[in-house]
C-alpha cells in the first residue's frame, strides 16, 4: 500500500541512546567489572517507508545494534520506540505482537535455514506461532509468498539444500514478510552470495518495499550496495554513529573524518573518474572493551587535537537532516 506524505514524516522506528554492553567475568582470568562496550549510546530515527544504510568496520557493533533493536539480545539500557512504544522494558510475553512488526533477515542463507524443514515449512512457521489462519489459507500465503520473492510455488516441498544461495536468500525474504511487518532489518543480507545475485536481491528487496511501503534498516560494510539501496547512510564506530546523512550528501561530501576515510577507500569502476586521495587511517580500532576517553576516534583522527581526548562528541545537526559527531566540525 503506498504511504501518503503524513505517513512518511513520522519516525515508524525510534532509537535513543541504546546500549549494550557484554560482563567478561566468567572466565578464569577475567575480572568481574571488564566489559564489552559493543553499543554504546546509540540514537537514530527511522521514517515509514525508508532505508537506513549503516555501515562501519567489522567489529563496530552494527549487527549487535540491529539484535538490541529486535531484543533478539537484550539492551543494557536506553529505548527503542516502535510507533511511539518503547519494547526495552517489556517482557517476552507483552513482546509477542510487536514480533510480527519486526523481522530479520540474517546473513547466511545457508546457517539461517533450518535443514531438516521444507522450505514451505520454514515461511510457513511464523504464521503458525503467531495462530494465524488455517492449514489451507496459509499454504496459500506461502505460495503467494514463494511468488513475490521470485520463486515458484511448487518449490515449497524442497530442502535447503536444493536451493542456490541466492533462492535460499529469498526463502528468508519470504519468512520475514509472513507476518506483513513494517520494519525489516537486513543484518548484512547480500554478503554471502555472489555479485550478480548480490544485485538480483539487493533490487527484489527495493521493488517489495515499493510495494509493501516496509522499512529497512540495511546493515553492511559495502559501500556500493549501501548506496544503491539507502535514502540515508549512518556510519558506525566503535559501538557508536559518528555521522547520519542522506545518501547523495555523505557520498557527495562526508563531514566526519572517519567517514572520509571509509569513501576513500571505496573502489571507483571507471579509472578515468577523478577521486580524492586515498586516506590511510594510522594504528588499529581500538578494543571495546577499553575504549578511549573523549572521541572515540581521536586515537586515529588527522585532524584530532588534545580536547578531542577529553569531550565525547554529540551527533549535532550541521546542516539539514546531516548530524555529526565531531567536536572539530
Amino acid at each position: 500500500m503506498p504511504l501518503t506524505k503524513e505517513d512518511k514524516d513520522k519516525p515508524l522506528l525510534s532509537v535513543e541512546n541504546l546500549k549494550k554492553h557484554f560482563s567478561l567475568g566468567s572466565g578464569l582470568l577475567s575480572r568481574d567489572d571488564q566489559k564489552v562496550y559493543a553499543v554504546d549510546g546509540v540514537s537514530f530515527q527511522l521514517r515509514r517507508g525508508e532505508t537506513l544504510g549503516l555501515v562501519g568496520e567489522s567489529g563496530c557493533g552494527k549487527s549487535t545494534l540491529g539484535r538490541s533493536i529486535l531484543k533478539l539480545i537484550e539492551p543494557t539500557s536506553g529505548s527503542v520506540r516502535l510507533d511511539g512504544q518503547d519494547v526495552v522494558p517489556l517482557s517476552r510475553s507483552q513482546m509477542r505482537p510487536f514480533r510480527r512488526q519486526m523481522q530479520i533477515i540474517f546473513q547466511d542463507p545457508y546457517e539461517s535455514l533450518n535443514p531438516r524443514m521444507r522450505a514451505g515449512d520454514i515461511v510457513e512457521e511464523p504464521l503458525i506461532l503467531h495462530e494465524i489462519a488455517g492449514s489451507a489459507a496459509r499454504l496459500e500465503k506461502v505460495e503467494a509468498l514463494f511468488e513475490k520473492v521470485g520463486l515458484r510455488p511448487d518449490q515449497i516441498r524442497r530442502y535447503p539444500h536444493e536451493f542456490s544461495g541466492g533462492q535460499r536468500q529469498r526463502i528468508g525474504i519470504a519468512r520475514a514478510l509472513a507476518l506483513n511487518p513494517a520494519l525489516i532489518i537486513a543484518d548484512e543480507p547480500v554478503s554471502a552470495l555472489d555479485v550478480s545475485i548480490q544485485a538480483q536481491v539487493v533490487n527484489l528487496l527495493m521493488d517489495l518495499q515499493k510495494e509493501l511501503g516496509l522499512s529497512y534498516l540495511f546493515i553492511a560494510h559495502d559501500l556500493s550496495v549501501v548506496e544503491h539501496i539507502s535514502h540515508r547512510i549512518a556510519v558506525m564506530y566503535l559501538g557508536r554513529i559518528v555521522e547520519v546523512a542522506g545518501r547523495r550528501e555523505l557520498f557527495s561530501d562526508p563531514l566526519h573524518p572517519y567517514t572520509e576515510a571509509l569513501l576513500s577507500a571505496v573502489p571507483i569502476p571507471d579509472p578515468k573518474m577523478i577521486r580524492k586521495d586515498r586516506i590511510i587511517l594510522k594504528g588499529d580500532v581500538p578494543s571495546p572493551i577499553n575504549p578511549p576517553s573523549g572521541c572515540p576516534f581521536h586515537t586515529r583522527c588527522p585532524i584530532a587535537v588534545a580536547a578531542c581526548k577529553e569531550n565525547v562528541p554529540e551527533l549535532r545537526e550541521l546542516r539539514p537532516d546531516h548530524w555529526v559527531a565531531c567536536d572539530r566540525r
